[in-house]
């Protein structure tokens, strides 16, 4: 080991900042601008399309081009986050994010409107990791645990927030303030960062980037993601629905998701095997796959992943069923969900001293078991002539649960990870997460419109409707997400049709409901394999050079194998 090796980074030795508080609210204002902005154009889309007169196909787009960027680059915006400082590529983030934020509210076509979400996608991934490794780096002990509280807040809260704001701007204003009101955020989240928040990288000397790694990682990610989001639309294996995309014009034949699906598991695979020869070879790679051999990293990430399959594609059905079934308008139906904000943001409040009393791994577990009770109580509660009120308590209490597991999963995932790769670790986090969140999307979405689908068309069929008009008004319903339900209601001729529309519309939303609370379950299983740190683990604090963290300097290094 060589006298570099043993000499201590600036990470390591830096003393805590003493504006540390103030930086934390910079940092958790700029994880809610991306949230936010992943939530608040559902709303805004119906107004886009009048506006750009864009087809579904472009809006389509405008959705998922963002989603699709941001996954796939979360792992090597956390390892450049490591290598050329967390505060300078949080930094960068924010000010591409404005930027293409900017470019968004002026844009006067469809292609323009989802360039911009592309760079908005970049800028995201850029500040999400870095914002974990931040704290990571910057709070210690019980405070961090505090911050990561507020932290995993800020997420629960900000994306149940985001429909109410984009309904807000979009009904009084215009969609153009959904994407406007980034820069004044921006700029508070960048003036608050330059003056509290403490650089930090990881100093040990490094040669060569890992361009291949790099590479494979962001096309493997994009195709897995790209599956997982558009297997709905255009069909698991056959072509449903005509895919544009250039220099790609498809209209028969095989859907282009099994062919990302195989493209990105390839990849994935190439990936893998690249950074094991890298990692036995002592080259500079992206993943260090020793981090999994820290027992709390590796079972965070797995709760991580299989929770968020679960956690937040609840909020993918409910503002459909809030406007199609009960006819709230979009702004109603963000106020709708403001008590799982409510919950989440008070979660936090006494998050830190439930976590002293009882324990960080029985707060999550508490936390998931808040989740599941809510949403299968969501699910229980839904009737077409249900009241807003009556599901209020429920999501509070979901949002309870999200404000407690949330933050700590997080915590405890990266609390043996060493300083000086804080960011790979949180790169890695963060993509679980959004992998998981894209499969409950998928899944809940497939659940909730096959059962809309084959339901209506039987309740249809006990009306009266020959086969071909109960399959076409089904199809109808479907193709809409439930928007022809208020049509269809306005015609005496049609009231029936609507009416079993909306049974069949809360059917399937109690059915997701209970898919997402399966998920949350079976996270709850997997919480059973946390543990609590122990003094003397032998994971967990060192860097790959064996040296110990200064933060547990009783603990003995990371061990080397792979």
């Amino acid at each position: 080991m060589t006298a570099a090796d043993k000499a201590p980074t600036a990470t390591d030795t830096a003393p805590p900042s003493p504006h540390r508080w103030w930086g934390l609210v910079a940092i958790s204002l700029g994880v809610s601008l991306i949230i936010v902005d992943s939530t608040i154009v559902n709303v805004a889309i119906p107004s886009i399309i009048d506006d750009l007169d864009i087809t579904s196909s472009d809006a389509q787009w405008v959705q998922e081009t963002y989603t699709l960027v941001f996954a796939a680059l979360l792992l090597v915006c956390g390892r450049a986050g490591d290598r050329l400082g967390r505060r300078r590529v949080f930094l960068t983030g924010t000010t591409v994010f404005m930027a293409a934020s900017v470019l968004a509210a002026t844009a006067t076509s469809g292609p323009a409107l989802i360039g911009s979400r592309l760079l908005q996608g970049i800028g995201g991934a850029m500040i999400l990791p870095t914002s974990l490794s931040l704290i990571n780096a910057g709070f210690r002990g019980r405070e961090r645990a505090m911050a990561f509280a507020v932290w995993g807040s800020t997420i629960g809260g900000t994306a149940a927030l985001g429909p109410l704001l984009g309904g807000y701007l979009t009904s009084h204003l215009s969609w153009r303030w959904a994407f406007g009101i980034n820069l004044p955020l921006g700029l508070l989240v960048l003036a608050g960062a330059l003056a509290f928040v403490t650089e930090s990288k990881d100093n040990r000397p490094q040669h060569g980037n890992d361009i291949t790694g790099a590479v494979l990682s962001i096309l493997g990610f994009t195709g897995i993601v790209f599956g997982l989001i558009e297997g709905r639309t255009y069909g698991w294996w056959t072509l449903r629905e005509d895919f544009h995309l250039p220099p790609l014009h498809l209209h028969t034949g095989i859907s282009p998701v099994p062919v990302a699906f195989l493209l990105g598991a390839a990849a994935l695979t190439a990936f893998v095997l690249t950074e094991l020869r890298r990692n036995r070879q002592g080259k500079t790679a992206l993943l260090d796959l020793r981090l999994f051999a820290i027992a709390s990293f590796r079972n965070g990430n797995l709760v991580a992943g299989i929770v968020s399959l679960g956690e937040f594609g609840i909020l993918f059905s409910l503002p459909l069923w809030f406007q199609n079934v009960l006819g709230y308008s979009a702004f109603d139906s963000g106020l709708a969900l403001l008590p799982l904000a409510l919950g989440s943001f008070a979660a936090s409040a006494g998050a830190a001293v439930l976590s002293a009393r009882i324990g960080t791994v029985n707060l999550v577990r508490a936390g998931i078991a808040c989740e599941l009770l809510g949403v299968a109580g969501i699910g229980l509660v839904l009737s077409p002539t249900a009241a807003g009120w009556t599901i209020a308590p429920l999501l509070f209490l979901y949002g309870i649960g999200v404000g407690w597991a949330t933050a700590q999963i997080t915590g405890i995932t990266l609390s043996d990870v060493p300083v000086e790769q804080s960011g790979q670790g949180s790169g890695i986090q963060s993509t679980t997460r959004q992998i998981g969140s894209a499969l409950g999307i998928a899944l809940l979405g497939t659940v909730l419109f096959t059962t809309l689908t084959s339901d209506l068309t039987d309740r249809l069929r006990d009306q009266g409707l020959t086969p071909a008009q109960a399959t076409g008004t089904a199809a109808a319903v479907q193709r809409s997400a439930g928007a022809v339900i208020p049509t269809l209601e306005a015609d005496p001729a049609t009231m029936p049709a609507a009416q079993a529309a909306k049974e069949s519309f809360t059917t399937a939303t109690s059915l997701a409901a209970y898919t997402a609370a399966t998920a949350l379950a079976l996270g709850l299983v997997a919480a059973a394999r946390l543990k609590p740190a122990q003094p003397g683990h032998p994971g967990a604090t060192a860097g790959p050079t064996g040296r110990p963290d200064p933060r547990h300097e009783s603990q003995p290094g990371m061990q080397p194998e792979v």
